[in-house]
């Protein structure tokens, strides 16, 4: 399993408050993006896997609802998030 519960607690002490606040939205977007980019791989290597590009669709939108979420209430939070996470180039 590529996602193990010391890896989510490692991204949101990383990204979050703590390493048990999974609620917070930074910690929830760098999740997001953890996921993204391994589905994101496994598309690389599977083109036609239909299920897993569906996956990956709905995970980008979720993502990109959170960063709204976050840019409405706090758009200092949210460039640091960005900026931490190196979304836009």
């Amino acid at each position: 399993m590529y996602l193990t519960k010391e890896k989510k607690e490692e991204i949101f002490a990383q990204y979050g408050k703590s390493a048990n606040d999974t609620g917070s939205a930074e910690g929830q977007i760098a999740l997001f993006t953890y996921r993204i980019q391994h589905l994101t791989e496994l598309m690389k290597r599977n083109k036609k896997d239909q299920v897993s590009e569906r996956a990956l669709v709905g995970l980008v939108g979720k993502r990109r609802r959170m960063l709204d979420y976050l840019k409405k209430e706090d758009i200092e939070r949210y460039r640091a998030i960005i900026k931490k996470l190196n979304l836009r180039k």
